[in-house]
């Protein structure tokens, strides 16, 4: 449970000016350099974010807000430290003054954009992004932008319809091709989605994350699918390692559903190891907090810690990657009362902010231990309140962050009338399930086989522990239960959850909903088990992952 890296507010898009060097001159009065007699306090106060010096970063922003509040590149810095200080309110203050300054910069008013965002202030997100939209006619970089916020917002339909206006004004631009077919992706729109991809894959060759998105959009089929197109592009190379990987998880998983299974699990873990080669991770330390957490959180502890926010309507459901987590948000969501409010990091990096305030105060305290001495009654109303806004107000809503199954003792302790539904697969086709995604930036532990294994042992030493602590807490549901006995699963569910049932669940439309995860193919489709056992087709493969996972007593020995 560490605190948060600093982040920045600028978008990590090629094609995108950051806060501290917008350049764009729709409605500007001011010049694009910063003046010269303190552009390097400036850049050394970026160089302090970057070495995680956040209060001498800050103090730093202070002055420059005081003594430079007429030139926009401070004030831009002065908003990023105090966001990164966690002055919020401050980092608004200083990005309007940068607003005002520049003459009412639309690029600038979409950082601010990003700051709503990552406040989730979404009716405040809404307007700011309603009136860039008025002002961005005829400019296609500023509605790519604008895209990419609406984008990051969960909000799909508005991201399509801006990426279309600056298609239409600029042409048929790669990144703007991909972009809008991620978000056609998310919105069930495979089709379009797909010629998207194509026409991106047409121009530019080299982006292989269209070819891995491209596979996923369906089940491939003899008569329609593109082995042969990737192996020539794997043939022909790629400049760039992440590219070459790209391409094998997508020949990985179009082979696979042709049945090509060992073709698929070779090209597989060659992806696989090319990635886990860029990475800097250390499972132990990954497995150390698992344990740190359930050092801390014993039933004497918790036993001992204050009540907590006293509302209802919050839905976690937690457990490994790939799990079935998203199809039990769909028959949540199917039944009109419950809102997905997607997978948010908030509730894991409000419990980090709290801590780090705490180890302010005490800083002989760990990280974890720091977690049970914070305000959880706060901490529960401050997730909620941002919740509501992501979910305009619903009274319902699902957090279907697998990840958040770290933290369940702090949820049963801020929300107490939480719901939390706990998703358990097969341990080997759970593994095998997470070892054949590529998450990108997500899911370090996924790449290395022996790491995987690992990884799964400490969750489930920590669901184990959960269950100990606080016996009758969390529901568990059973991914194989699920598909072939769906109705009396889910009215399960919505008995744990006090939802009224409905057998119209099972058939109600889920055409307009947004899934925006890995799964956004799958959970569209009738439910199946043609999952079930897929980890079987692979036991000489997987022998080393199921030998450990046998010696930790998960599985019985192979």
């Amino acid at each position: 449970m560490r605190a948060q890296p600093y982040t920045t507010l600028a978008t990590p898009r090629p094609e995108s000016a950051n806060l501290s060097n917008m350049t764009n001159t729709s409605n500007r009065n001011t010049t694009t350099e910063a003046p010269s007699g303190h552009a390097k306090q400036v850049e050394y106060g970026y160089g302090l974010l970057r070495q995680g010096r956040i209060s001498d970063a800050a103090e730093l922003g202070t002055r420059l807000a005081t003594s430079h509040a007429v030139d926009e590149h401070a004030m831009i810095f002065a908003a990023e430290a105090a966001l990164a200080d966690g002055d919020t309110q401050a980092a608004l203050e200083r990005i309007d003054r940068a607003i005002a300054v520049s003459g009412g910069n639309p690029f600038l008013m979409l950082k601010k954009g990003e700051l709503l965002k990552s406040l989730r202030r979404r009716s405040e997100l809404t307007s700011l992004a309603k009136e860039v939209a008025a002002r961005a006619d005829g400019n296609g970089r500023l509605l790519i932008q604008l895209g990419v916020l609406y984008q990051r917002s969960n909000m799909h339909a508005d991201a399509i319809d801006a990426f279309g206006k600056a298609r239409a004004l600029l042409g048929e631009q790669p990144a703007l091709l991909y972009d809008m077919a991620v978000s056609r992706f998310f919105s069930g729109d495979f089709e379009h989605a797909e010629r998207d991809l194509d026409a991106v894959l047409a121009d530019a060759p080299q982006w292989a994350r269209a070819l891995y998105l491209r596979a996923r959009l369906r089940r491939q089929t003899p008569e329609s699918n593109h082995v042969a197109e990737i192996e020539r592009r794997l043939a022909a190379g790629f400049r760039q390692v992440d590219d070459e990987v790209a391409a094998l998880y997508a020949l990985a998983k179009e082979l696979e559903d042709l049945g090509e299974y060992q073709k698929s699990f070779s090209a597989l873990a060659s992806g696989a190891a090319k990635k886990r080669s860029t990475l800097h991770y250390d499972v132990t330390q990954e497995c150390a907090a698992h344990q740190a957490i359930r050092d801390a959180y014993t039933a004497e502890a918790m036993a001992a810690l204050p009540a907590g926010h006293d509302e209802a309507g919050a839905i976690f459901i937690v457990g490994m990657p790939r799990s079935g987590t998203t199809l039990t948000e769909r028959m949540l969501v199917q039944s009109g009362e419950v809102a997905a409010a997607g997978e948010p990091k908030d509730f894991g990096n409000l419990l980090a902010r709290a801590a780090h305030k705490v180890r302010g105060i005490e800083p002989a305290l760990t990280p974890t231990q720091a977690t049970l001495r914070i305000d959880f009654a706060a901490l529960g109303r401050d997730y909620m309140r941002r919740m509501r806004e992501i979910v305009d107000g619903s009274r319902w809503f699902v957090d279907k962050q697998p990840v958040n199954y770290r933290y369940c003792g702090a949820i049963a302790t801020a929300l107490p009338k939480a719901r939390i539904i706990h998703l358990v697969r097969d341990p080997l086709d759970a593994c095998y399930a997470v070892f054949k995604t590529l998450f990108f930036n997500a899911y370090d532990f996924s790449y290395e086989l022996d790491e995987l294994a690992e990884y799964y042992i400490a969750y489930h030493r920590t669901m184990r522990h959960w269950h100990d602590v606080m016996p009758g807490r969390i529901l568990d549901v059973r991914y194989e239960d699920l598909v072939t006995d769906a109705e009396n699963q889910t009215r399960r569910i919505y008995d744990w959850c006090g939802l009224e049932w409905s057998p119209e669940v099972m058939n109600a439309s889920v055409e307009k909903i947004v899934f925006a995860t890995a799964s956004a193919a799958q959970v569209r489709e009738p439910v199946h088990s043609r999952s079930i056992g897929s980890a079987g087709r692979f036991r000489d493969q997987l022998a080393p992952l199921a030998a450990k996972l046998a010696a930790a007593g998960i599985i019985d020995p192979v």
